[in-house]
């Protein structure tokens, strides 16, 4: 039993000093720059389908799209693969063993570390859904992701099982949307950062939070809109959240200013390259 937690010790140490290898840092804050270059597409995309360009997909897939068609775009996707992958792997170590470069204090509560570990588990899952997605269209086999995530909730319709997961996935969405709101608002994103950053970095920090928060938000009433009015295509994910308030009275000044506003995240991204804790 001892030569077993000894050896489970060890592996945990050799895990936790691949997490504090400056080189895989550098590549994983580049995950930081492949998110912000995702953002700004899908805040453009957002304004093009504003003006009238319905056949664009406003979503991390439509994003990675347009990219794959531009000059080394399959290239830059191949690159966004391995940034992507490597973010999304120190985020599993810092939800394993907490921040490297801020140590939980002694005394902290136990609630907040458990969130703040799970919190970052989360966001490694959100960086490697990047990275499969990228790799779809690096490889020239990319898929919309309105099209599948339409395709899933008429699957799960067909059960009540599948409803009641529909509306908490609905739930949840919408309350991870919420605390982009909330983090916006209360400007927490700042403990995110190494220094205290300028008043230009925490408007960018406070829009972008807030935009993001609001087009996330809507994906989540959307899915729970989709199993009561029992249309999947309802819950087409961003794609579909966008569309959907540009079909609103004034919908077309209210879809240019949330792309507008998850633009201003995809520039607040690059700050967090940066300036983040890691």
């Amino acid at each position: 039993m001892n030569r077993q937690v000894r050896a489970s010790r060890g592996a945990s140490q050799s895990a936790e000093r691949v997490a504090q290898n400056g080189v895989f840092e550098k590549f994983a804050r580049a995950g930081y720059i492949g998110s912000g270059i995702v953002h700004l597409l899908i805040g453009y995309l957002a304004i093009r389908v504003a003006f009238g360009g319905e056949e664009q997909e406003a979503s991390q897939s439509g994003a990675m799209a347009e990219l794959a068609e531009q000059p080394g775009g399959k290239i830059a996707l191949w690159i966004a693969v391995v940034v992507f992958v490597m973010m999304g792997l120190w985020r599993f170590a810092e939800g394993a063993f907490g921040k490297v470069s801020e140590p939980e204090p002694r005394g902290a509560d136990n609630k907040d570390v458990v969130f703040d570990r799970f919190k970052a588990f989360c966001v490694g899952v959100v960086y490697f859904a990047f990275a499969y997605t990228a790799f779809g269209f690096a490889r020239g086999s990319g898929r919309s992701s309105g099209e599948q995530n339409a395709g899933l909730t008429a699957k799960l319709l067909q059960s009540g099982t599948g409803k009641f997961v529909l509306v908490v996935a609905g739930l949840v969405i919408l309350g991870v949307g919420a605390y982009h709101v909330y983090k916006g608002v209360s400007k927490n994103f700042i403990d995110d950062l190494k220094s205290h950053p300028s008043t230009f970095v925490e408007r960018l920090g406070l829009v972008g939070y807030v935009a993001k928060g609001l087009a996330i938000g809507l994906v989540g009433v959307l899915v729970i809109a989709a199993v009561f009015q029992a249309d999947p295509q309802k819950a087409a994910g961003l794609d579909g959240a966008l569309k959907t308030l540009g079909a609103q009275p004034f919908g077309s000044v209210l879809l240019v200013l949330m792309g507008i506003g998850i633009a201003v995240y995809g520039l607040y991204s690059f700050v967090m390259a940066r300036n983040a804790k890691m």
